[in-house]
């Protein structure tokens, strides 16, 4: 059955006088127009994008290890000074998250956690912002692709009615061919463009909520020393 329909393919190219364009990159260098090269720039994009957050989207990035062992550390043995000045210096996700709970420590133990909340939220939309970008590449590469598969047809089917409807299968399925390059081009950019946002948000999460449960605790503890140091003054002035 292949080799009769290899035939008779064969038969109505030299009937039309055209030979079938045979593998992708064929189809793809004469498909190549304005559409194409969106989605090569977008994936040249997607790439950049992808390799940055590699490197950029870890835990050891977000909230280092060492940084969340540090701070819980400290706070155990109520070394609050050494405390305050290591989150001083942190820039990463702990820094966030406690900066603003340590200076709302006046307030008490509900306003230290609203404010460690906020600072939460800023630091997680600044890393899921960086993500942001990617996801917007995996969304549209396959509405670019769908347009330029529907010029594409737009194309073939104007060109049978010029011919008068007059032209052999041959013809008008490589024209379809070309067309339905694009959506290929457009799923090859999405489909892996969105499987990394997935990975990266998972990052972020998994970070992020180690994180959050560890400041939870800083702020407890140091909620907790100040309780037992006002109570103490409190009974030293009484006497």
């Amino acid at each position: 059955m292949d080799a009769s329909f290899s035939t008779l393919a064969q038969t109505d190219a030299a009937s039309s006088g055209q030979s079938i364009v045979m593998g992708l990159w064929p189809l793809f260098t004469q498909s190549f127009d304005l559409f194409t090269i969106v989605l090569l720039a977008g994936s040249v994009a997607a790439v950049a994008i992808i390799v940055r957050n590699l490197f950029d989207v870890r835990s050891g990035v977000i909230a280092p290890r060492a940084a969340l062992d540090r701070v819980l550390d400290l706070s155990k043995h109520q070394r609050w000074p050494e405390l305050e000045h290591a989150v001083a210096d942190d820039r990463t996700f702990i820094g966030q998250t406690l900066g603003p709970a340590l200076a709302a420590r006046a307030s008490g133990r509900d306003a230290m956690h609203e404010a460690a909340n906020i600072g939460a939220s800023e630091a997680h939309a600044h890393w899921s912002r960086r993500v942001e970008p990617l996801a917007i590449i995996g969304n549209l590469a396959p509405l670019v692709g769908l347009a330029g598969t529907v010029w594409g047809m737009i194309l073939a089917f104007a060109s049978l009615s010029a011919a008068g409807g007059r032209a052999s299968p041959t013809e008008l399925s490589l024209g379809i061919s070309k067309a339905l390059m694009h959506t290929l081009l457009g799923l090859v950019l999405a489909i892996p463009a969105l499987a990394f946002v997935a990975l990266f948000r998972a990052r972020i999460e998994r970070a992020t909520g180690r994180a959050i449960g560890a400041c939870s605790t800083v702020i407890d503890r140091v909620a907790a020393g100040d309780s037992r140091n006002e109570a103490g003054a409190s009974t030293g002035a009484g006497r």
